[in-house]
């Protein structure tokens, strides 16, 4: 049952947390990789079991991109993980951290991409202070919020003010600004990084300078850190380049690097990981898909064979919007639609992957018609803000060609909202190559930032199945209305349609590498001291 104090379902209470916004490590994808103890026996298990916590799934938006159907029966799918840090000060975290009261935060996010073929994954670090639409999300008492436009990312984590923070509703943001589906979300606490640093003797880090800041000292040059200095470096700001978070995350990039290559070096023999994996499980709240020692177990297993050098992380394309973070657009919608194809950074396909021999944890529904409190709410579209992301419709989803959309009843119309010539007939080609008839134009150009579609509402689910071919537009209700009107803006990139109706595979993909990607990323092979400060 859920503790309506914290949104858990372990049914344990939170102490009380500090409100300053430090940030978190993102280890969850160290944790993950180093659960596969088959064989450890079922008292292990049991004891792993109990560690784990997770947080409650009726606050993940029933309204989500689709899940990404096998070109053949039991081929492997691309897995998207969302991995937070949390502040929470309970469990003994307050001796980790100092704050004042307040609700959990979490600083730090990582969104894990491990491509279908499981040998090769992206790890996108999306900034705190990134201005996004935060949209619907459940409270304590079982409502659900409005969306919100123009809001900092991390504010996401704070919604219900739960003492251990709202991952659900952070989990909504991520797939409402990429249009991909998060199969599992993972939250990492401090007592997780010093216990799991600890648990294997230590991790080879680079500190660039002295810093003496902030009750936080450490020593210039190559180290071996655990514990609190661990937690130190992780979280240190200042006394870093400029003290931005730019800086802070990527020597959160290179300790989850250097964490990685430790463990796979040590390899994973019982005596390494079985003090590992009590350490991880003591420090994660998850969701119900990844709930039991068994099942993250699985998902390990599922991970093992990804290489140091095919991990690539990468920073979304940003800029400076005062003392916020702006996206960049279009490179951040490059970076979106090449993790939607399951696409590399250089836009390689990696093609879904051979049969797997060991599960990946329960297939994501498939539910591909959204409903409930999170589909009911809108944003006004004023394009304020080019980081401002709309409530998203289903991303449009990659593989086969999907079955014969629902019928829409009535005319569909097709604005040109942007100044772009020709927008509204591409628009319209791709509408009757996916069978909709009756579509008309209207060149009408102007600003519009996002696109928008109006529609009757006895269409709802017409137009819902409609809406995968404009990902991220925002659906409106109108009362009266008599057809679907389709306002583009300058977010919606028009799909090449090939002769058999369908997107092109390579439709909105460079033929190189954005610079607001190429600028941010490294592989995590790359030199521990190379890179670790921004300004």
């Amino acid at each position: 049952m859920t503790d309506p104090t914290n949104g858990r379902t372990d049914g344990r209470r939170s102490g009380t947390p500090r409100r300053r916004r430090l940030a978190r490590t993102a280890i969850g994808l160290t944790a993950v990789l180093v659960l596969s103890v088959a064989g450890a026996g079922a008292w292990f298990y049991h004891r792993l079991d109990t560690n784990i916590s997770t947080f409650d799934p009726g606050g993940v938006a029933t309204s989500r991109p689709p899940a990404p159907v096998p070109v053949t029966p039991g081929a492997r799918l691309p897995v998207n993980v969302l991995v937070l840090g949390s502040d929470t000060r309970e469990g003994g975290n307050d001796a980790l951290g100092g704050g004042d009261i307040g609700v959990g935060h979490s600083d730090t996010a990582i969104l894990l991409h491990v491509y279908a073929d499981h040998k090769h994954a992206v790890g996108v670090s999306i900034p705190r202070d990134t201005l996004v639409t935060i949209p619907s999300c459940k409270l304590q008492n079982g409502t659900w919020t409005t969306p919100r436009t123009n809001q900092m990312f991390n504010e996401a984590f704070t919604v219900g003010e739960f003492p251990n923070g709202n991952p659900a509703c952070t989990q909504n943001t991520v797939e409402a600004l990429t249009g991909l589906r998060i199969d599992h979300t993972i939250v990492v606490d401090f007592r997780g990084v010093a216990a799991m640093t600890e648990a294997i003797n230590g991790v080879d880090i680079c500190v660039p300078n002295d810093v003496n800041s902030h009750d936080i000292h450490l020593k210039k040059g190559p180290q071996k850190i655990s514990g609190q200095p661990a937690v130190d470096f992780l979280r240190a700001r200042y006394g870093f380049g400029d003290n931005s978070d730019i800086g802070r995350m990527k020597r959160q990039q290179a300790f989850l690097s250097s964490m990685i290559k430790k463990v796979q070096g040590q390899g994973f023999s019982l005596p390494t990981l079985l003090p590992l994996a009590d350490a991880a499980t003591r420090s994660l709240t998850v969701d119900e898909g990844l709930g039991t020692a068994m099942k993250l177990v699985d998902f390990a297993q599922s991970l093992q064979n990804i290489k140091l050098a095919d991990i690539t992380f990468v920073t979304t394309p940003w800029r400076f919007a005062g003392d916020r973070v702006a996206l960049v657009h279009p490179d951040v919608d490059t970076l979106w639609a090449l993790l939607r194809q399951d696409r590399t950074l250089d836009g390689r396909p990696t093609g879904q992957g051979d049969p797997a021999t060991t599960p990946t944890g329960p297939a994501p529904s498939a539910d591909t018609v959204p409903t409930g409190p999170a589909a009911t709410g809108t944003a006004p579209s004023d394009g304020t803000a080019a980081a401002t992301a709309p409530v998203a419709s289903p991303a449009a989803p990659t593989g086969p060609a999907t079955a014969a959309p629902v019928t829409v009843t009535v005319p569909i119309v097709v604005v040109n909202g942007t100044k772009t010539a020709g927008l509204a007939g591409r628009a319209a080609d791709t509408l009757r190559a996916k069978g909709y008839q009756d579509v008309t134009l209207d060149a009408t150009g102007g600003g519009r930032l996002t696109t928008d579609i109006t529609y009757p509402a006895a269409q709802r689910a017409g137009v819902e199945q409609l809406a995968a071919l404009f990902p991220g537009a925002r659906l409106v209700a109108e009362s009266g209305a008599d057809s679907v009107v389709i306002t583009l803006g300058r977010d919606y990139e028009p799909a090449a349609v090939s002769p058999s109706g369908g997107p092109s595979p390579s439709s909105t993909i460079p033929s190189t590498i954005p610079t607001g990607i190429a600028d941010n990323a490294r592989t995590a092979d790359t030199d521990p001291c190379a890179n670790l400060t921004f300004g």
